[in-house]
């Protein structure tokens, strides 16, 4: 074996090796899913406005993984407010009858595990070499070319 396989096998485009993007692609699968069954007179079109915020969350976590780390939290915190607008869409179609209790915790649990997950790899960014986030430390002060994060935890 070269010593490039004995590093992990990461794929070209580094998002896919986080599980945190994984994670978000599921919970994309589940809107889709659970909207196939949101009935046709759905005159506001919340069924699509419902997987447009659950596709933004992995756009943007794939979008940002490829900038510098700022960047990577701009991007992270967008993903963020996806997941909030995610879950204003969750409670709206539960109040309309859409989905059901179960799907509705589902939902809410999909979100709370990606809020945490981001939330984590934000502050593991932000960190400085030592591990320790230094207090002038702003994200306009990140501007580093590599992210030196490990994507296992992500």
């Amino acid at each position: 074996m070269d010593a490039a396989s004995n590093e992990r096998n990461l794929t070209f485009f580094r998002f896919e090796d986080l599980r945190i993007y994984h994670k978000a692609l599921e919970y994309m699968s589940w809107v889709h899913k659970a909207t196939l069954l949101f009935p046709d007179t759905c005159q506001d079109n919340i069924g699509a406005r419902f997987n447009e915020a659950s596709r933004a969350i992995a756009l943007h976590i794939a979008e940002g993984s490829a900038r510098n780390k700022s960047q990577f939290i701009y991007y992270l915190k967008m993903a963020k407010s996806s997941v909030r607008e995610s879950l204003v869409l969750t409670s709206a179609v539960k109040k309309f009858g859409y989905v059901t209790d179960k799907q509705e915790d589902e939902s809410r649990n999909f979100l709370m595990e990606l809020t945490k997950m981001i939330g984590a790899l934000i502050s593991s960014l932000q960190r400085g070499p030592t591990g320790v986030r230094n207090s002038d430390d702003t994200d306009e002060d990140l501007d580093v070319p590599h992210h030196s994060f490990d994507s296992e935890h992500y």
